[in-house]
């Protein structure tokens, strides 16, 4: 099953709107269809992310949207950036102040912008699908990422950036640690812990 496709479902099961999500319509086509209501799936009266400065980049315009629509549906207050290449990311990171960067990998040169945004003393997370690797996970990790997400994991994205922006770089990873070990150990190999020198059961102790 392709990404999106799992992402439409969770956001079925959740009774989100899915009208930018499934058949694409082009912009002017006409409202939502009946019956469907905007609502979050979580309180967020008092989230972090409210009234917070997002930068997210990917080549992908329908990553960038369901993005856009998954999180300001549960906190409409937050302000969100939009890049799709990294030239344009570049000149973002280097010219405004962001609270939070969320890159992905592949196609948009995301460690060269990691790289510049860490410089900076921005936070931020890689969303990733093809680069969904050990070895991409450990790069990140060194890097001083805060987090490192599945794409098949974007529409439970609120939490997660709300971790990273709550917790520090140590207390971060380990809470990401307990929230995707199922789903590394589903998609890494066996041993995947032990290769990267990744001990995660280490840090729990």
């Amino acid at each position: 099953m392709k990404i999106l496709e799992i992402i439409i479902s969770d956001l079925y099961a959740m009774g989100i709107p899915d009208a930018t999500l499934q058949g694409r319509k082009a912009a002017g086509d006409g409202p939502e269809p009946a019956g469907r209501t905007r609502r979050g799936r979580y309180s967020m009266t008092d989230s972090i992310l409210k009234g917070k400065r997002i930068l997210v980049v990917d080549d992908e315009p329908d990553v960038l949207e369901t993005f856009r629509e998954i999180v300001l549906i549960d906190v409409p207050d937050c302000h969100i950036d939009e890049a799709r290449t990294y030239e344009a990311a570049a000149a973002l990171i280097q010219t405004n102040a962001y609270d939070l960067i969320v890159l992905d990998i592949m196609g948009v040169r995301g460690f060269d912008l990691l790289e510049a945004a860490v410089k900076r003393n921005f936070k931020v997370a890689m969303l990733t699908a093809h680069a969904m690797t050990p070895e991409a996970l450990m790069r990140s990790y060194n890097m001083k990422a805060h987090a490192f997400l599945p794409k098949e994991k974007l529409a439970d994205i609120v939490p997660f950036l709300e971790d990273v922006l709550i917790h520090d770089y140590a207390t971060g990873w380990k809470r990401l640690f307990h929230k995707l070990r199922p789903f590394f150990n589903d998609h890494f190999v066996s041993d995947w812990e032990k290769k990267t020198g990744m001990e995660w059961r280490e840090w729990t102790k």
